[in-house]
C-alpha cells in the first residue's frame, strides 16, 4: 500500500510538468535512491530545462498514525519564457503546492 502511495506521488509530479515536445528532450541528470521502507529521494533534469526533485519519508513508524510524507518541487519554462516553480508537501493533510504564480488561500 505504501509503495502505491509513493508511486502515485511520483506519477502526479511527473504529469504536472508540462511537456513542450517530448520527442526532442533528453534526460541529462537522473538520480534515484530507494532506501527501503524508510523512504526514497530522486531528482531529474531534462535538456529542455525541466527539473523535478522529491523525497519521501515514513513518519510515525510502527504507530497507528504511520504515514508517508513527500516533499518536492518541479520547474519548467513556459512558452512565454517565464520559469515556473512549484514546491509541494503531500502527507496525511493532502497535497499542498506553493508557487509564486499560484493563488494563496
Amino acid at each position: 500500500m505504501k509503495f502505491l502511495i509513493v508511486l502515485a506521488c511520483i506519477v502526479a509530479a511527473a504529469l504536472a510538468v508540462p511537456v513542450s515536445d517530448p520527442r526532442s528532450a533528453t534526460v541529462v541528470r537522473y538520480n534515484f535512491d530507494n532506501i527501503g521502507v524508510e523512504g526514497y529521494n530522486f531528482d531529474v533534469e531534462t535538456s529542455d530545462g525541466k527539473s523535478a526533485q522529491e523525497q519521501g519519508q515514513l513518519k510515525n513508524v510502527g504507530s497507528e498514525n504511520e504515514a508517508i510524507e513527500v516533499r518536492g518541487q518541479f520547474s519548467y519554462t513556459a512558452p512565454d519564457g517565464v520559469v515556473y516553480t512549484v514546491t509541494y508537501v503531500a502527507n496525511e493533510n493532502g497535497f499542498q503546492p506553493q508557487g509564486a504564480h499560484l493563488p494563496q488561500a
